[in-house]
């Protein structure tokens, strides 16, 4: 993979989906300033996770990023505040809708096909969910090295999940997660079986006293 494909932090990541996310959102003001760049990245809505960081952290990841073409640095048309612009399309080489996908799976975190042709909307519209199959099929399967992968499915899901590999290999639950929320489960059916119980024993001697 060549040096400015190389792995993405985590917010370097996050920066390139919010200015993805509003060049078509917000056209008129794109290119970003630091300042919008930060509060896209600290959004609340449509992020998974969350985030609070800083100008500071958000300048020195803009800057790895420059370095990379991964990111323009331009004034725009006042001259006068600097701006930027991401041009992650032509450096991983990869269509509109694909950079969509990847966009909305940094913001928001694994997705299933459903999930995704809903939440890409604004970014790029897909005309039925074969067509994000066949893109993100297409990205998991790059001679380059795949951008996206699909998760095991979830316990009582309909669908799996996607996950993009940007910033690395997805993490997946461990062993000892999975372990705890089986435990969680079964204790939590126990809980409810022992209530069952004690409400079916209540209602026996109220039975028992109005005789």
């Amino acid at each position: 993979m060549a040096d400015n494909q190389a792995t993405l932090s985590f917010l370097e990541a996050r920066i390139l989906g919010v200015l993805i996310e509003k060049e078509k959102t917000t056209p008129d003001a794109y290119p970003l300033t630091l300042n919008s760049l930060t509060a896209g990245c600290n959004q609340k809505s449509a992020r998974d996770p969350v985030t609070s960081v800083i100008d500071s952290e958000v300048q020195a990841a803009l800057e790895d990023l420059r370095g990379r073409i991964l990111v323009l640095e331009t004034y725009g048309a006042s001259g006068r505040v600097l701006r930027y612009a991401q041009n992650f399309g032509r450096v991983y080489g990869v269509p509109a809708a694909s950079v969509a996908l990847l966009a909305i799976l940094v913001l928001r975190g694994p997705q299933t096909i459903s999930e995704l042709r809903a939440n890409s909307e604004r970014l790029y519209r897909f005309d039925d969910a074969s067509s994000v199959e066949a893109y993100l099929e297409e990205l998991a399967t790059r001679s380059s090295g795949p951008l996206v992968t699909r998760l095991p499915r979830q316990a009582g899901a309909r669908e799996q999940r996607w996950a993009h590999l940007l910033c690395g290999a997805a993490a997946l639950p461990t062993e000892a997660a999975r372990r705890q929320t089986v435990q969680e489960d079964t204790g939590l059916e126990e809980r409810v079986a022992r209530l069952e119980l004690e409400v079916a024993e209540l209602r026996a001697a109220i039975g028992l006293a109005s005789r």
